[in-house]
């Protein structure tokens, strides 16, 4: 879409492989990546993204000195993503409005489908004794000056981990974080299929520091977690449409802030 290359990163994975092997795995092959002369990267203009488990993972990461001395990405883009693995299952799951009007697909469930599986996710990840607090674990309570100078946080609204997303970027921005009461998103379904809301703070804002350190916030309406990778018959036919006209829309929005924005 935006005529940018992409390098796609694999690492080894849990239970066999728990915290903190993805993070040193990525770290080695970004710093592969960066030094491989055969490849046309533009070193002045990197940003690291991850989706879900991967978007705890580029905040992971690019809190190593390694990435942040010699690679220096200006940017992270972080999607879904795990970023406080300290707060309870129990506690995420009422963090998020439930639209049983959305029709008879997954986003229409009562229950987030995220809440069966985390537990098993945080038990493979984990290890016993690993404090979960830790800014590699929780990138939550990374200091500011650890990340890079642009954060871009999407978030999901049917989902269990769009709160702490949300809370995330309110925290880097300096601005009041919502209480968990205050659930993510509104309750009724949106308008507009296909569409995302631009004008409203509770889906979208951006704020710059005075030192010029940048954050964003998107929250894809109506949808859940993993909506642009999900088996395509976990949707119904509306919901299919919604999901793929919204993942086009939201990466369209990343890569013109990335081209116009940070990398101008």
């Amino acid at each position: 879409m935006h005529n940018t290359l992409v390098i796609a990163l694999n690492y080894r994975k849990a239970p066999a492989y728990p915290f903190p092997t993805a993070m040193y795995d990525t770290e080695a092959l970004i710093l592969a990546a960066f030094e491989d002369e055969s490849l046309p990267i533009d070193k002045t203009r990197i940003a690291i993204c991850g989706f879900s488990a991967g978007g705890c993972l580029t905040l992971s990461v690019c809190q190593l000195p390694s990435i942040q001395e010699k690679v220096k990405p200006s940017a992270a883009l972080p999607v879904y993503a795990v970023v406080d693995q300290s707060m309870p299952g129990d506690t995420k799951v009422t963090t998020r409005h439930y639209k049983p009007s959305l029709g008879t697909c997954v986003r229409a469930d009562p229950t987030d489908y995220l809440a069966k599986l985390a537990p098993a996710f945080s038990w493979s990840y984990l290890s016993p004794g690993v404090n979960l607090k830790d800014p590699r674990v929780s990138p939550y309570f990374a200091p500011r000056d650890t990340l890079p100078p642009n954060i871009f946080l999407v978030g999901v609204e049917l989902d269990q981990l769009a709160h702490e997303t949300w809370c995330m970027a309110n925290k880097l921005a300096g601005r009041p974080e919502p209480a968990l009461t205050d659930k993510v998103g509104q309750e009724k379904p949106s308008v507009e299929k296909g569409q995302l809301i631009l004008d409203y703070e509770r889906y979208a804002f951006e704020h710059v520091d005075e030192d010029g350190k940048r954050v964003r916030w998107l929250l894809v309406p109506d949808q859940i977690h993993g909506f642009d990778r999900i088996p395509k018959q976990w949707h119904d036919e509306e919901s299919l449409e919604d999901a793929k006209l919204k993942e086009v829309a939201y990466q369209k929005v990343l890569g013109e802030w990335l081209r116009d924005v940070v990398w101008k």
